[in-house]
């Protein structure tokens, strides 16, 4: 059984509800830069660069960033301009562009095309797979996403082809945009495996199961963990997917039909170096410091939580200071790297403080640990514990070491990376370990999104009020933030299938909606019900805190499982995103 279709995906802007603002105060030579910012010391770096300044001369800070997606990952054009215009006029300068501007000033997710070939026996299983696809960017860039490296890993198949094309525009250069390459890609490969399932008159999930893989088909290297079918059964249950008729048109409620559709949602796993700096006081209190990046995403959350449990004291204790330059580096907060580059450094610049206590209080000869091995010590309840035992304040502990605060640095290199990585990231280049270029396994997150749409039999109106979605990402530091992300994502996701399109006046290579009021996104009456399922897993094979992304995942796969549901409704297939009324008449 063969499947040969081509598919597409429109051009789409992030839109961040705070706008894109710059703000510039000299001092002397030395530069502070106010700007909303992915990557404190990339941004720091590039300003720097593009001045001609000593990166040292040069601050950037961002407490906290209301809304990115991408679209604040690195220096932009404008940073430089604001900082020459206040250093000429010699007070502070401070840009608020509109939202109409910051269709054209940041980046943006590139128009896609694709070809899709699958080659399966009778029973679903796999014999070959194509994916060639087409990316729009600027004349002067390469730039290109390549979600081809993400399709080829999803199913296992002895005969993969993958080829991504750059086709150069009148366009400004695209760029990061929530799961870049896997939101476009996933669509393409996802949609044709429903076809796929609908030629063979196979369950769609089931067509997955049979094809499922613990070892990556690309290099034959084991997975860190994938409990994708897993996700696809809990949401299955939790959805009713059994009581699914595979017939197009075959469910009706008055004058809705009624359609269900799936798709596997997939991220890569990600990590990048970092460094923390740790100050610890007699009275149980704690101030971890590094330049990470609050996006949204709680990440002075994830790192307090990190080091309250690595140092054995209340969450309260804890006070997280980030988002400044002047603070030990971070690499850029994308990719879904953020929670294990933070968490790993928090426990590890904890760890260092906990050897440098116990140190201590082994050489102590009057106290409870003479002699005892420091690597048997822990911090529990704001106390030293023995492996007898024995325990002893943490306040009497730290006055031991230091007198007052214990202060210190730690730096930490993911497996894999080579030395190099750390040194380049205080220069601000970000460098991160990837899901798909290790040695050892492959490394993704994984889910299952199940969505039930209804179109009007008459007006073709299309809604979809009822969505489970269910992921699978090893260690969940914080299960609130985490159920956000997740929700987030689909919803994002069901705009992607739905909504999201930046439409171009080809005359004048104008965005003409290039506002939140032509500009379509989801409200909440068009998003009733969304239930998300966290499937527990343990992966100690993907990082030593066994953290996987969450951030990108929720969004990718959505877009192909409402087109899917939307075949399964009406017996029309549409591989044009996004769906609109006018294609279903």
């Amino acid at each position: 059984m063969k499947v040969d279709a081509r598919y597409s995906t429109p051009t789409q802007h992030h839109n961040p509800i705070e706008l894109f603002t710059t703000t510039c105060v000299w001092d002397g030579q030395h530069l502070t830069i106010y700007e909303p910012s992915q990557s404190m010391y990339g941004l720091k770096a590039g300003v720097a660069k593009q001045l001609g300044l000593p990166p040292e001369n040069v601050r950037t800070v961002s407490r906290f960033v209301g809304g990115a997606f991408g679209s604040k990952g690195g220096p932009t054009a404008r940073t430089a301009w604001i900082a020459i215009a206040a250093r000429r006029l010699r007070r502070p300068v401070k840009l608020v562009p509109t939202r109409d501007q910051g269709f054209t000033i940041a980046t943006y997710r590139a128009e896609t095309r694709h070809h899709v070939q699958l080659g399966a026996e009778r029973d679903g299983k796999l014999t070959s797979f194509s994916h060639e696809g087409w990316e729009v960017t600027s004349r002067p860039s390469n730039y290109n996403v390549s979600g081809t490296d993400t399709t080829a890993r999803m199913y296992a198949c002895p005969n993969i082809a993958t080829r991504v094309n750059i086709v150069h525009a009148d366009r400004n250069t695209p760029g990061f945009m929530r799961a870049p390459p896997d939101t476009p890609y996933m669509f393409a490969l996802e949609s044709a495996m429903d076809e796929l399932a609908y030629a063979l008159e196979m369950d769609p999930i089931e067509l997955r199961r049979v094809n499922d893989t613990q070892v990556d088909p690309v290099d034959g290297k084991p997975f860190s963990s994938r409990s994708l079918m897993k996700c696809f059964d809990a949401a299955a249950e939790t959805f009713g997917w059994q009581r699914r008729t595979p017939q197009p048109g075959s469910m009706t409620d008055g004058d809705w039909l009624v359609g269900w559709g799936c798709a596997t949602a997939c991220y890569p796993s990600n990590i990048g170096p970092a460094a923390a700096r740790l100050s610890l006081t007699p009275d149980g209190s704690a101030t971890i410091q590094l330049a990470g990046h609050e996006i949204g995403n709680g990440a002075y959350t994830v790192v307090a939580i990190t080091t309250a449990q690595s140092l054995g004291i209340p969450i309260e204790k804890v006070r997280v200071v980030m988002g400044d330059s002047d603070l030990p580096p971070v690499t850029v907060a994308g990719g879904s790297n953020n929670a294990a580059t933070t968490a790993h450094v928090a426990a590890k610049v904890c760890e260092a403080a906990r050897a440098r206590i116990a140190a201590a209080a082994v050489a102590d000869r009057a106290g409870a640990f003479a002699g005892a091995d420091p690597a048997g010590l822990r911090l529990e309840d704001r106390a030293l514990v023995g492996p007898g035992g024995a325990r002893e304040s943490l306040a009497k502990a730290v006055n031991r070491v230091s007198g007052g605060a214990l202060e210190v640095h730690a730096e930490n290199l993911p497996e894999g990376l080579p030395a190099s990585a750390m040194a380049g990231l205080y220069q601000g280049a970000a460098q991160m370990s990837r899901g798909t270029g290790r040695k050892d396994v492959t490394a993704f997150a994984f889910g299952a999104h199940l969505v039930e749409v209804r179109i009007h039999r008459l007006t073709r109106e299309v809604r979809a009020p009822r969505v489970v979605s269910a992921f699978s990402a090893g260690t969940i530091i914080n299960p609130l933030t985490a159920y956000s992300h997740f929700m987030g994502g689909a919803i994002w996701g069901l705009s992607s299938a739905l909504l999201e399109h930046t439409e171009i006046d080809r005359r004048f290579a104008r965005y003409t909606n290039d506002n939140l009021a032509d500009y379509l996104i989801p409200v909440n009456a068009d998003v009733p019900d969304i239930e998300i399922i966290v499937v527990p897993e343990a992966d100690d094979r993907v990082n030593p805190l066994g953290i996987k992304g969450i951030g990108e995942i929720g969004i990718v796969g959505m877009n192909a499982a409402v087109a899917n549901a939307v075949f399964h409704a009406t017996g029309r297939r549409i591989r044009d995103l996004p769906v609109r009324i006018e294609q279903l008449l």
